[in-house]
């Protein structure tokens, strides 16, 4: 076994430097031919994610061609940001293109960092005369999953309060792999009778069908109706079987989540594809337990499979998709304290021994991509399971170890990772005044 003195050697070996989030030559370089290029991040919340992530995509864009910009967002509110970046009229500034997310946890797009990168698209497409060659933005997720989900808790409220409450603890392990096992564990089944199940269902059904007449108004172009009516009937034979397992307490929901991300990700690059005569290249924004391969982890024992793990297998050629993960040891996170609740700007805990982001920690480094392929030591050194962290819109610093770490190989997980050893709140478009004020002193003292 591998000594950690030893470990830290070969990290620090293969590790390259980055002297600030601008400065992603590196990562670019190892991108290589891939044309599905896959952005993680540990939170929903990290200003520094988003920033590695915006200098990333402008050069993948800018140098290597790429057409568009696919996000875990809901898909008739991303194309109203794609309307703007493609330069529509109608959509006077980036802030109001965002508009569209309405619901919780809207921070997750609704924020500084993203309007830099809207601004920056929509500037670059001004340059490009064809409209069909210009760079898009689109949604992968289920259809309007968080207005669906806000409408249940809204009818639970009514009709079954205790169902509303275990609804909530079941959205706070959304964004991860499942719900966590002592913190959550009491919502593995809503338990609800079949009259209430019934009437929830069909809440979701007709707030689909509205939503629907919705995505139908809201084509980008004429000549792209037929795709986004296809991609709207797929959604709604998904969204479907999503509820009922999500609703009914079955463990396929994540499964069924994921691989509509995929499916939608397939589509899209083919349509892309045949609009413009070349193999089409997407860059995509998504948290960590979406990006890294599922098989890295114990969850998939239990089946459960990602939206990294699927690209990687239905991959044509060796290097098409390439997989970056980005972690961090301490700082600042916006993130909520149960579902539905106020954004608000929380202390990080130190990353705990045994981590991945302890180990990169204390490599002493700072800000640093590691790539994962091509030397045997490294990989061998980092196959055995560690504990990572990782932060959805839910943070619960004081059951942390429970509800937010979970085992991985880290060189199967990822094809390379960034680290940011101390990061920052992202910066909400609808948070306080006070917000942009300096971060608050860290109040927990240990990660140990």
């Amino acid at each position: 076994m591998q000594n950690e003195d030893d470990l830290l050697e070969i990290v620090r070996r293969h590790s390259q430097v980055l002297e600030k989030v601008e400065d992603v030559d590196a990562i670019v370089d190892l991108v290589g031919e891939a044309r599905l290029v896959l952005l993680g991040g540990a939170t929903h919340g990290t200003h520094e994610f988003y920033r590695l992530r915006s200098e990333l995509t402008k050069r993948l864009v800018r140098d290597r061609g790429f057409d568009a910009v696919a996000v875990e967002a809901d898909w008739p509110d991303a194309l109203r940001v794609s309307r703007y970046v493609q330069g529509a009229p109608d959509e006077a500034a980036a802030g109001q293109a965002l508009d569209g997310f309405g619901c919780f946890p809207r921070w997750i797009w609704r924020n500084a960092e993203t309007v830099e990168l809207l601004e920056w698209l929509r500037a670059f497409n001004g340059t490009i005369p064809e409209a069909n060659a210009r760079v898009g933005f689109f949604g992968l997720d289920l259809y309007r999953m968080r207005a669906a989900m806000d409408t249940a808790v809204n009818y639970l409220e009514r009709a079954d309060p205790a169902a509303a409450q275990r609804a909530r603890a079941r959205y706070a392990g959304f964004d991860n792999f499942g719900d966590d096992p002592q913190l959550y564990g009491y919502a593995t089944s809503l338990d609800l009778s079949n009259p209430c199940e019934d009437e929830l269902l069909r809440l979701l059904g007709e707030l689909c069908a509205d939503l629907g007449a919705h995505l139908r108004r809201d084509a980008v172009a004429a000549g792209d109706e037929a795709f986004y009516a296809r991609q709207h009937a797929r959604v709604m034979r998904n969204v479907d079987s999503y509820y009922r397992t999500l609703y009914q307490g079955r463990t396929d929901s994540w499964n069924e989540r994921d691989s509509h991300m995929a499916d939608t990700l397939d589509a899209l690059q083919a349509e892309l594809g045949r609009c413009r005569g070349k193999l089409a290249k997407v860059v995509v924004w998504a948290h960590n337990s979406h990006v890294g391969d599922a098989r890295a982890t114990l969850w998939s024992e239990r089946g459960q499979l990602n939206l990294g793990q699927l690209m990687r297998q239905r991959a044509h050629h060796a290097g098409e998709t390439f997989l970056l993960g980005f972690t961090t040891h301490s700082g600042t996170v916006a993130a909520a304290s149960e579902w539905g609740a106020p954004v608000e700007r929380k202390t990080l805990r130190p990353s705990r021994h045994a981590s991945i982001e302890r180990l990169l920690h204390e490599s002493g480094l700072g800000l640093f991509v590691l790539p994962l392929r091509g030397d045997r030591q490294l990989s061998e050194a980092l196959a055995g399971g560690r504990l990572e962290r990782a932060i959805g819109v839910v943070y619960r610093p004081e059951t942390e170890l429970i509800s937010h770490y979970f085992r991985v190989s880290l060189t199967k997980q990822f094809d390379a990772v960034v680290h940011v050893d101390h990061t920052r709140a992202l910066r909400p478009l609808d948070a306080a005044d006070d917000w942009l004020a300096d971060d608050a002193p860290e109040t927990f003292p240990s990660g140990a």
